[in-house]
Parts: structure tokens; sequence; C-alpha cells
């Protein structure tokens, strides 16, 4: 793991204690997409399969978690809020899960530069995913967030 990544997963423990709870662990990122992971113990629901606000929020935090490291790779302060999202929940989760996100088709990290440097605010959409041992969806989100400049 990078010290970049290392430092983005010890920054998400120490200040978001729901992904503490959660035991979150990133598992990868390649410059455009990242991955994170939940093991299904502490995200479990009644029926012994995984709750959906855990899926929610890892699918959330993984959108949000991809701004911020390209933001931080572009050398950029910004405080990223996610600013509306939509979720499927398409199959239910029977094991540890990793939620992957990357950019929504048709967005560009170059014009989310440009418009940042620009305005010093930004949108950028991005499509979120549980996947399925077998490769299907169990889980998606489609969220717009907004990246604002610190001064």
């Amino acid at each position: 793991m990078s010290d970049a990544i290392a430092e983005f997963e010890r920054h998400l423990l120490a200040d978001i204690p729901l992904a503490r709870a959660m035991d979150l662990r990133v598992s990868d990122f390649d410059g455009d997409r990242l991955a994170i992971a939940a093991p299904l113990a502490p995200n479990i629901n009644d029926k012994g399969c995984a709750f959906g606000g855990s899926l929610v929020s890892l699918l959330t935090l993984a959108g949000w978690g991809v701004i911020v490291l390209k933001l931080r790779a572009f050398g950029k302060e910004c405080d990223v809020y996610v600013q509306d999202s939509a979720v499927r929940y398409l199959a239910p989760v029977w094991e540890d899960f990793t939620a992957q996100a990357r950019l929504a088709e048709g967005e560009s990290w170059d014009a989310f530069a440009s418009t940042l440097a620009a305005r010093g605010r930004a949108r950028l959409s991005v499509d979120c995913r549980v996947a399925l041992a077998d490769g299907a969806d169990a889980c998606t989100l489609q969220a717009r967030f907004v990246a604002i400049a610190k001064s």
C-alpha cells in the first residue's frame, strides 16, 4: 500500500467513527478507481446478511474517497461533500464485501480540475458498486459530490 493510500486509510479511520465501527480497509486505489472493503460481522443485519445502511455508507465513503485521493494527487486541499445520490439494492450480501468507486461515464478529471481552479468549487459524479462473488451487482450508488477549495 502506498504512503498516500495508507495515510488516507488512517484519516478515514481516525476522523470518521462510522468507518472504525464498520472496520473498513482501503483495499486498492489505481489512481482512478478506489476499493474499500468491510467484513460482514460488524455490518450484519437481523437476517444475517449485510445491513443496507452499511452498504450505502461504504459506497458513499468510496465515492467520496476516490475524489479526495485524486485531489491530493493534484496537490489540491478541498472539502468534499456528497450533494445527492441514488442507491439500488439488488441482492443480499452474505459475506465480506468491497465497494468500488470510479468516475461516472462522461465525467473528466481534467474538466473537474479546470473548474475547481477557475471557480474554487466543482462538481463530479461517481458510480459505485458492491459486487457479489459471481460479479453481479449487489448494490449500486450514483452520487454527485462537490469539492470546495480550502482558503
